[in-house]
């Protein structure tokens, strides 16, 4: 466990650098970046709609995990709009809560 959370923070480190580089070059607006592509039905618009699935995935994955009580679709919903800056640290804490163990990790509530 302890090279994926060196990865998960080598993660973290890069989109937060990313994040800011971009921010500075073209500012805050990331809609017209994002969905310009889309509907224009380019590669770079099927990359944006694929990404986006993994996001969704990845939300509904925190809510299933926490049993879908409050806590965990609210974790749930940041998932999606803000990707591995929220997953890769989310992903950290549940290694330090699970105790490493990947089928706790995994299965959260429905590990027992």
């Amino acid at each position: 466990m302890t090279q994926f959370r060196l990865l998960l923070l080598a993660m973290t480190v890069l989109i937060v650098a990313f994040t800011i580089a971009a921010i500075a070059k073209d500012g805050w607006n990331l809609l017209p970046y994002f969905f310009e592509p889309i509907l224009a039905l380019t590669w770079q618009g099927q990359f944006n709609v694929d990404f986006t699935t993994y996001l969704i995935l990845s939300g509904v994955w925190m809510a299933w995990r926490g049993g879908f009580t409050a806590r965990s679709i609210a974790l749930g919903l940041f998932a999606p709009p803000l990707g591995i800056l929220f997953f890769a640290p989310y992903l950290i804490y549940l290694i330090s809560q699970s105790g490493g163990d990947p089928k706790k990790l995994v299965l959260g509530v429905h590990a027992n």
